[in-house]
C-alpha cells in the first residue's frame, strides 16, 4: 500500500514516483491518501494499480486488500488492544480531532481532497486520549487541519465523560485532556481570538505551553492574497500578551516565500515581522503551484532563483532568533522525554519540541536511560537547533 500526498505538486511527483517503485518492487500496490482524490492522475501513470482510495477510505483499503488477498482467521493476531495500533513509539501517540477545513487559502486545496470541517465528538476524543494514556502514552500530539475551529461544525456539541459535561470545542478539549496527566502539544491552532483562554492553562502547566501556528507570512498585504483566516489580527500583539501570561511558551510556526506577487518591500515586512515576533520553531516553505489552487492565476509569480534567495534569507534569520533563544536556556533544568538512544547517547525531547520537526535534546552518557523514559537534565550547551544536556540524578 502506498499512501500518498497530493498537497503540492513536488508532493504529487514523489508520491507518483513512490508507487512506481513499489509496483517494481511488488507488482501488486494499493494507493490511498489525498492524491487518491485525482485517481485519474495516478492511473494515467500507473495503470497497473489494482485499487485507488481517498484520504481516510479505511474499509475501502481493507476491502481491496482482502479481494486480492483473502484474510485468514487467526484468533490470536485478531485481537486487537482497545488503544488499537498505532505506527508511532508507544510513549507518543497523534490524536486527530477533526478532519477537513473550511478555510479558502487560496494557495491550498485541502477543502476540495478532504471536505469541510468534520469535528469528533468531544466524548469520542476524550476516550480515545485516555486508552491511550492508559496503555502507557506520556505525550498526546492534537492534530488536525484546523485545530482552533474544532466543534464549530457541531455547533459546540456537549458530550459526557467522567461524569462531567465538556462541549465540543477548543478550550473544553484542552481543559479535558489536560486532566490526563500526559504531555499535550497542540498543533494547527490558527490564531483566532478565542485560543487565548487557552494560554491560562499553559501557564498552570495543565497543557505544554506551546503553540503550533501557521502565521504563514508577514506582510498584511500578502496575507491578504493568501485569504489567510484570522489574517487582520494583530498577531504581534497577541504573542506579546500570550507570553506577558506564560513566559515558558514556545511558538512553532510555518512560512511560505515567494508567494505570487511578493515583493521585496512585503519580503522585507516579513524579516521585521521574526524580529518582533522571536519565534522558537519556524519551518519554510518556496510557493510551489498546486493544481487547482486559486494562487495559481494571481499575477506576477516570483522566479524560482528569486524564491531560492529569499529562502535562504529567511532561514538565516530564522536561525539567528532560534540559536539566540536556545543560548538562554543554558544551565537552565528541563524535563526530557527519550525518544532513541544511540551510542550511549540520548536524544530526547523538551516541552519546547515535537517529534520529527523540532530540535531535540541530547544527553552523553546516558546510561541506564531507555526509550520512552522521563529525564531530568541540566542544558550545558546549544546550537541553533538543538541543546545538549547532563543528566541529573
Amino acid at each position: 500500500m502506498v499512501n500518498t500526498c497530493g498537497f503540492i505538486d513536488a508532493a504529487v511527483d514523489e508520491s507518483l514516483d513512490a508507487i512506481g517503485e513499489a509496483l517494481e518492487k511488488n507488482g501488486r500496490v494499493i494507493v490511498t491518501g489525498c492524491l487518491g482524490a485525482r485517481p485519474e492522475r495516478i492511473l494515467a501513470r500507473h495503470p497497473r494499480v489494482l485499487k485507488v482510495t481517498g484520504a481516510h477510505a479505511y474499509e475501502d483499503v481493507m476491502a481491496a486488500v482482502h479481494e486480492h488477498v483473502p484474510p485468514r482467521h487467526d484468533p490470536f493476531t485478531h485481537l486487537v488492544p482497545p488503544q488499537g495500533i498505532r505506527l508511532t513509539p508507544r510513549h507518543y501517540a497523534y490524536l486527530k480531532i477533526s478532519e477537513g477545513c473550511n478555510n479558502r487559502c487560496s494557495f491550498c486545496i485541502i477543502p476540495s481532497m478532504r471536505g469541510r470541517l468534520a469535528s469528533r465528538p468531544i466524548d469520542e476524543v476524550l476516550r480515545e486520549a485516555e486508552r491511550l494514556v492508559a496503555a502507557g502514552v506520556k505525550e498526546l500530539l492534537v492534530i488536525s487541519q484546523d485545530t482552533s475551529a474544532y466543534g464549530a461544525d457541531l455547533r459546540y456539541r456537549p458530550g459526557r465523560w467522567r461524569d462531567e459535561t465538556y462541549e465540543t470545542r477548543f478550550i473544553d478539549l484542552a481543559r479535558g485532556l489536560g486532566s490526563l496527566g500526559a504531555w499535550v502539544r497542540l498543533h494547527y491552532v490558527y490564531p483566532y481570538p478565542h485560543v487565548d483562554a487557552v494560554i491560562p492553562l499553559m501557564a498552570e502547566g495543565r497543557v505544554l505551553p506551546y503553540l503550533d501556528v501557521p502565521f504563514q507570512h508577514g506582510s498584511p498585504s500578502v496575507l491578504k492574497r493568501m485569504r489567510r483566516p484570522a489574517h487582520a489580527e494583530d498577531t504581534l500583539a497577541r504573542i506579546q500578551d500570550w507570553r506577558e501570561q506564560c513566559r515558558e511558551l514556545v511558538i512553532r510556526s510555518t512560512f511560505i516565500v515567494g508567494f505570487p506577487g511578493e515583493t521585496e518591500a512585503e519580503f522585507s515586512e516579513l524579516l521585521d515581522w521574526m524580529d518582533v515576533a522571536q519565534l522558537d520553531r519556524v519551518g519554510c516553505f518556496k510557493y510551489s503551484a498546486v493544481e487547482g489552487a486559486a494562487a495559481n492565476a494571481l499575477p506576477d509569480h516570483v522566479p524560482a532563483p528569486l524564491q531560492e534567495e529569499r529562502y535562504a534569507r529567511f532561514m538565516e534569520r530564522a536561525g539567528a532568533i532560534s540559536a539566540a533563544r536556545l543560548k538562554g536556556r543554558v544551565g537552565s533544568r528541563m524535563r526530557v522525554l527519550v525518544d532513541a538512544i544511540d551510542d550511549g547517547t540520548a536524544i530526547a525531547r523538551s516541552a519546547a519540541d515535537a517529534p520529527e520537526i523540532d530540535g531535540v535534546v541530547r544527553i552523553a552518557g546516558a546510561r541506564g536511560l531507555a526509550v520512552g523514559d522521563w529525564a531530568d537534565v541540566r542544558i550545558i550547551s546549544a546550537d541553533a537547533y538543538d541543546l545538549s544536556a547532563r543528566l541529573l540524578h
